[in-house]
C-alpha cells in the first residue's frame, strides 16, 4: 500500500468525521425520538458513495477513490453511532422506534444506492463492470 493512499484515507476520514460531528451539533439527536440526523447522514453518504463509480474522472484518478470513498464518506457515515443509538432506544424501552430505525435506515440506504445507480448511464455501468468494480 502506498503511503499517499494512507494519507488520502486519513485526510478524507478526518474531514468526513468533522462534517458529521458538525451536523450532529447543529441537529442533535436527543432522547427517545427517532435519530433523524444520523439517519440522514447514513442515507446521504450511501447515495454519494454509490455515485462515485459513475464518475470516470474519480475512478481514473488513483488517489480520489480512497480520499472520497473510504476516507471522506467512510468518516462521514457511521455504523457505530447507528448501533449505539439503536441500543440506547432499546435500553430506554423504545423497541418500536429502535426497530423502525434499524429497518428504516437499511431500507433507505438501499433505496439511495438504487437511486444513485439509476443516475449513471449504461455506458458508465459497463465501464465500471469492465474494471471489475475496482475503484
Amino acid at each position: 500500500m502506498r503511503f499517499s493512499f494512507v494519507v488520502a484515507v486519513a485526510v478524507g476520514g478526518a474531514a468526513g468525521a468533522v462534517a458529521r460531528h458538525l451536523l450532529t451539533i447543529a441537529f442533535p439527536d436527543t432522547g427517545p425520538a427517532f435519530p433523524w440526523t444520523t439517519f440522514a447522514i447514513n442515507v446521504a453518504g450511501s447515495f454519494v458513495l454509490a455515485l462515485l463509480p459513475a464518475v470516470a474522472s474519480i475512478r481514473r484518478h488513483p488517489i480520489l477513490p480512497p480520499l472520497l470513498g473510504t476516507g471522506l464518506l467512510g468518516g462521514f457515515t457511521t455504523l457505530s453511532t447507528y448501533s449505539e443509538q439503536t441500543r440506547a432506544l432499546l435500553a430506554s424501552g423504545h423497541a418500536t422506534t429502535a426497530g423502525l430505525y434499524v429497518v428504516g435506515t437499511l431500507a433507505a440506504c438501499l433505496v439511495a444506492v438504487a437511486a444513485a445507480d439509476r443516475l449513471s448511464t449504461a455506458t458508465q455501468r459497463r465501464e465500471f463492470d469492465a474494471e471489475e468494480g475496482d475503484l
